[in-house]
C-alpha cells in the first residue's frame, strides 16, 4: 500500500487484491476514511454542576491543580484523536464516536486544541440523564460528514430488587453524508458491570435491544442501509447482548440482509487482546458492528470495510509496574497520571474506488 496523493487529508492509495489470478492482478485506487470510537475516560470540567453527581469525578475529588489537570487531560485526548489512522490515511478520523465525556464544552476544547484545529470537527452532543452526567457525542469533520439528522433515545433500566427506574447514557443515533455516501451511526456506552456481570446482564440487554430498534427502523425504511453500531458496550463480542439480541456475526458470509457484522468477535478470541482489561483478564468493550451493505463484495462504488483495528499503540500502555501493558489511564491512586484512559480506541478503515 502506498500514497499517491492528498485531497481534502483523504488519501487515495493502491491495493493489490490477492483473490485475483496472477494474471488478473490489478491495482486500483481508493479513498479512505477512518471512522473510530474512544472512551475519553472521565473527561469532565472543573466546574461544579449542581443538576449532577459531577462532583464524585476523579477531576472534581482532586484538591489542588484541577485546572492544570484538566488542560493536560485535553491535550492528552486530542493526541490520541489526532493519531487514530494517521499512519494509513494521513489524516485524524472522519467521525469519531466519543463517551464518557461531562458536556458539550469539554468537546469544544479538544477539537480547539492545536492538534485537531485545523480539522474543523463538528459536535454532536445531548445531555443524557445519567447520574454522574457522562454522555455519548458524535465528533465529524465538517468537510467529510455532513449530518442530515440526530436524536437521542433513552435506555430505560430498573433497579432488580425495587424496580425502580436507573438512569443511564442515552443513545445516540446521526444520519448524515460521509463524503456523499449516507450512513447512520449509533452511538452507545450500556450499563456498566457494577454488582457483577450475571446481575448487571439484563441491563445491557436493555441497551441493545435499543440499539437494535434502531436499526429495525432504518432498515425497516431502507433494507440496504449502512448503519454503524459503536461505543463502549461494557460487554464482550460473545456475550448474550451482542450475539443473541443484536445477532452480530464473526463471519462476514453469515450475515443476512438486516444482519449485523462484528470484526471484534474473532479479534477477541486471541489471548490476551482486548480494549480495557481487570485482574490481569482483558476485555474487548469497545466494538464497531455494522450492516451488509458495508461488507458487499466486489463493490466498491460507495464507501465498504477495509480493517478493522484496535489502536494500542506503545505510548497509551502502561511500561511497568502491576499494570504493565494496561491502557495507561488518567486517573488512579486518588491522582493525575498524565495518561490517556483506561481504554483503547478502536476503529475501521472504509474505502471507495477513484474513478481513472
Amino acid at each position: 500500500m502506498r500514497p499517491l496523493h492528498f485531497s481534502l487529508a483523504i488519501i487515495c492509495f493502491l491495493i493489490t487484491f490477492n483473490g485475483f489470478s496472477q494474471d488478473e492482478k490489478k491495482e486500483k485506487r481508493f479513498k479512505i476514511h477512518t471512522v473510530a470510537f474512544y472512551n475519553l475516560e472521565n473527561l469532565f470540567d472543573t466546574i461544579n454542576d449542581t443538576t449532577k453527581f459531577d462532583e464524585r469525578s476523579p477531576i472534581m475529588e482532586m484538591k489542588a491543580n484541577r485546572e492544570e489537570v484538566y488542560v493536560k487531560k485535553v491535550k492528552n485526548m486530542a493526541r490520541v484523536i489526532a493519531d487514530i489512522g494517521a499512519d494509513v490515511t494521513g489524516n485524524t478520523p472522519a467521525i469519531l464516536g466519543v463517551c464518557e465525556v461531562e458536556n458539550r464544552q469539554v468537546l469544544v476544547d479538544v477539537v480547539n486544541d492545536p492538534l485537531l484545529l485545523s480539522k474543523d470537527y463538528g459536535i454532536i452532543h445531548y445531555e443524557s440523564p445519567d447520574v454522574r452526567g457522562i454522555d455519548v457525542a458524535l465528533l465529524y469533520q465538517k468537510k467529510l460528514f455532513k449530518p442530515i439528522s440526530h436524536g437521542s433515545y433513552e435506555v430505560k433500566i430498573y433497579d432488580d430488587k425495587t424496580r425502580e427506574r436507573k438512569q443511564t447514557r442515552n443513545q445516540l443515533l446521526v444520519s448524515g453524508e460521509l463524503d456523499g455516501d449516507l450512513i447512520h451511526v449509533i452511538v452507545n456506552h450500556w450499563p456498566s458491570r457494577s454488582g457483577g456481570e450475571a446481575r448487571s446482564r439484563p441491563k445491557r440487554v436493555a441497551a441493545a435491544k435499543v440499539s437494535k430498534h434502531l436499526k429495525d427502523s432504518l432498515q425497516a425504511k431502507d433494507p440496504y442501509a449502512k448503519i454503524f453500531i459503536m461505543g463502549d458496550l461494557n460487554d464482550d463480542p460473545t456475550n448474550e447482548s451482542v450475539k443473541t439480541v443484536l445477532n452480530a456475526k464473526s463471519e462476514k458470509e453469515d450475515v443476512d440482509l438486516k444482519g449485523i457484522y462484528n470484526p471484534y468477535e474473532n479479534m477477541f478470541k486471541k489471548s490476551g487482546y482486548g480494549t480495557t482489561a481487570y485482574r490481569d483478564a482483558w476485555s474487548l468493550f469497545d466494538q464497531i458492528m455494522f450492516t451488509k451493505e458495508v461488507i458487499k463484495k466486489d463493490d466498491y462504488s460507495s464507501f465498504r470495510f477495509y480493517k478493522a483495528g484496535i489502536y494500542n499503540k506503545q505510548y497509551l500502555t502502561n511500561k511497568r509496574g502491576r499494570y504493565k501493558g494496561y491502557p495507561f489511564r488518567s486517573f488512579a491512586d486518588g491522582g493525575f497520571t498524565n495518561g490517556f484512559s483506561d481504554h483503547f480506541p478502536v476503529y475501521v478503515y472504509l474505502i471507495r474506488e477513484v474513478e481513472d
